[in-house]
């Protein structure tokens, strides 16, 4: 049988998990990934999508819920136990890595019904809960950039949506029915951000959303992510962005991108909405400081890819042209298209994206909607503002998440 290269073999395409985005990186920290207790225990856990997901030594990451009062009733139940079920949602991603059906928190029919128990303003509860960790993760970055001379560190805080889900093996999950759901046994089990959302949303975001809100098109981009393993960073992926070449063939470099490390990592279950929250403070690192031996090697790679629409990730390599040398080979490779709008405050991407992990030959096709506070980041960095403009700020741009973007409808 002739020989198939990864890229050429077939694997089914599924929809896209959290892992999605987010790499790592390190030299200068002690960048390990973490369990979602808050404890760093290990380094970079492979997304599955050609990159690492890392997170700082010190990072925080948080599973909470809110919508409902914290209430009891007459039986001695929580609304939340009362109100609050675990039902299994078709993802074949998910279920090909977990072996079952991971489950989703909903509410119970009859809910909608008592408006009572559910809060009046649901985003205070969650700016309230978010803003010391953020304030203090936002302490930690700005420490960690001082002195880094060969990457140029960028942090943002980025608001996500999707839909968590919780995994784990028969018996805690019984464990879970059996007693009343409660949040301290939800975290108790793994969970996962699922970011792919339905093409209908997505036209329901670009068509009436951005108008309501009153942002203006800022770009569309065609970007070809190509991820690298460096055998002297084992721990880190490089991205390279490409943008397709003049003739229509090849594609052209022009950044190079370090793993994002995450710093917080806050997700919300938003009872009563269709979509969940993810909150998240990340940092972005441009290498600047490459040796030419370091740039020979890259571009070499960069300069092999075919672009090529009927393969995942839509690009291949010849034979023998995926790797340089003994240090760097190619991993993974993503094919995004983007749509950007913004106002003074925030940045909003709709994104569909391509990928391809050469390691495992499995791709995934996945349309995701994300939000940059980049106002929040820029009165954080002011030394001289206050806190309160800064968390009243975080209030406006939860509450107009809360409202526009997770609402339930016929777009979800």
């Amino acid at each position: 049988m002739a020989y198939i290269p990864p890229h050429k073999r077939h694997s089914e395409s599924s929809p896209a998990p959290e892992s999605l985005l987010i790499p790592q990186f390190q030299r200068n920290l002690n960048l390990r990934d973490r369990k979602s207790t808050g404890r760093s225990d290990r380094k970079g856990k492979d997304s599955g999508t050609g990159s690492k997901i890392i997170y700082a030594d010190s990072a925080i990451s948080k599973w909470f819920s809110v919508g409902l009062l914290d209430s009891d009733n007459e039986d001695g139940s929580s609304s939340f136990s009362a109100l609050t079920s675990l039902e299994p949602v078709s993802v074949e991603f998910l279920e090909r890595k977990f072996g079952e059906k991971p489950l989703a928190l909903v509410l119970k029919e009859d809910a909608g019904e008592r408006e009572t128990v559910f809060v009046d303003k649901p985003w205070v509860c969650v700016a309230e809960n978010v803003k010391r960790d953020l304030l203090s993760s936002f302490r930690r970055v700005k420490s960690e950039m001082v002195d880094n001379v060969r990457e140029e560190v960028k942090p943002s805080l980025v608001a996500r949506v999707g839909r968590i889900l919780f995994h784990g093996n028969p018996s805690s999950l019984e464990c879970v029915r059996r007693n009343l759901l409660t949040e301290s046994s939800l975290r108790t089990l793994k969970k996962s951000f699922y970011t792919n959302v339905p093409p209908t949303y997505m036209e329901h975001v670009t068509d009436k959303i951005v108008q309501e809100i009153g942002l203006y098109f800022e770009e569309d981009k065609e970007i070809y992510h190509v991820k690298i393993s460096d055998n002297f960073r084992p721990d880190s992926t490089i991205s390279c962005k490409c943008a397709v070449g003049q003739d229509k063939k090849s594609i052209e470099l022009y950044k190079i991108e370090l793993n994002q490390v995450r710093h917080m990592v806050e997700d919300i279950s938003c009872l009563g909405k269709s979509l969940d929250l993810r909150l998240m403070l990340c940092t972005k690192r441009i290498m600047i400081a490459l040796t030419d031996d370091e740039i020979d090697g890259i571009k070499a790679l960069i300069s092999s890819a075919v672009l090529d629409s009927d393969v995942k990730g839509g690009l291949r390599w010849p034979l023998g042209k995926n790797s340089s040398g003994d240090r760097y080979s190619i991993v993974g490779v993503w094919h995004t298209t983007a749509k950007t709008y913004r106002s003074s405050s925030i940045r909003l991407k709709v994104r569909h994206a391509d990928r391809f992990d050469f390691r495992t030959s499995s791709g995934e096709v996945a349309r995701e909607v994300t939000l940059k506070l980049h106002g929040i980041v820029s009165q954080i960095q002011d030394e001289t503002c206050e806190n309160d403009p800064v968390f009243q700020m975080l209030g406006d741009n939860i509450k107009l998440i809360w409202d526009h973007f997770l609402s339930s409808g016929s777009c979800i």
